[in-house]
């Protein structure tokens, strides 16, 4: 699933950055910032109506991130692993 589509508050694990083709910058700069697989992902808040801008911990940092960006991470559960 895409972290845009997880439970607030729930534990995940990130396992991709799929980016469209031809925006491999974008991937490096979610990579940069520690959305790496096998890093730890909770979202904290998200905006209004459901959607970004979302407050995102990864590892022991906190981010925002545009459902766009929300979108490009895959994630599986750590609550049923």
């Amino acid at each position: 699933m895409n972290l845009d589509q997880v439970d607030l508050g729930s534990l995940y694990r990130v396992t991709e950055v799929d980016v469209p083709k031809g925006a491999p910058q974008i991937k490096g700069q979610l990579e940069d910032i520690g959305f790496l697989p096998g890093e730890q992902v909770t979202v904290l808040r998200k905006g209004l109506l459901g959607k970004g801008p979302y407050m995102v911990r990864v590892g022991a940092s906190t981010f925002a991130l545009r459902q766009s960006e929300a979108r490009m991470i895959l994630v599986e559960s750590l609550q049923h692993v």
